[in-house]
């Protein structure tokens, strides 16, 4: 048996230090594809999530890859729930805006050169057409194959792995553009000093 079913096992049997260590393995990766989804949205989604699995880890089932795969399908699905009640209950937009400045919690020194680098990045992926996004997001930075990724998206695996194809085509022609313009923003500094 190895690390990932002992601590399935003992979590199931209501281990809290095992549970925390699945929490733990999921929880990044879960909170980036949420965030770039849906924005502020994304915390009261993982924490939904979360809800979710507690209620059905007994009857959860899998391997390693499996587990991430079932957890990114309940945020998923907990996300497009908070999206529909966004959208009945608008916020105003200050609320918004004072939800996306809040700061993450934890020691800030320590990750910020990882996080801007991560935030840049998914800002970039957060410009793609949501289903490019989606796939993106689940094969290349959740890790999840394309057949997990289409059971979490309720699509087939040939429509996640061509979205995921365009997805990452159109990400090397925006940031090419972007490399473009930021060379022609160099060059104009350099001229006008």
């Amino acid at each position: 048996m190895d690390d990932f079913e002992q601590q399935l096992s003992a979590a199931q049997a209501g281990d809290e230090a095992a549970f925390v260590a699945l929490f733990r393995a999921v929880q990044p990766v879960l909170l980036r594809y949420l965030s770039t989804l849906g924005g502020p949205l994304a915390e009261d989604a993982a924490a939904e999530t979360w809800v979710s699995v507690v209620r059905g880890l007994p009857a959860f089932s899998g391997d390693e890859a499996g587990w991430r795969a079932w957890v990114l399908t309940i945020g998923h699905a907990r996300l497009r729930d908070a999206q529909r009640k966004a959208y009945r209950d608008p916020v105003p937009v200050d609320a918004h805006a004072e939800l996306a400045a809040t700061p993450a919690e934890g020691d800030v020194a320590e990750a910020v050169g990882e996080l801007m680098t991560t935030e840049a990045a998914l800002r970039v992926v957060a410009r793609l057409p949501r289903d490019q996004a989606e796939a993106v997001l689940l094969r290349h930075v959740a890790g999840l194959d394309a057949t997990a990724a289409a059971r979490v998206l309720g699509k087939n695996p040939g429509a996640v792995r061509v979205a995921a194809h365009r997805g990452l085509r159109r990400l090397a022609t925006m940031l090419s553009r972007e490399a473009e313009l930021e060379g022609c923003n160099d060059f104009r500094t350099r001229i006008d000093d």
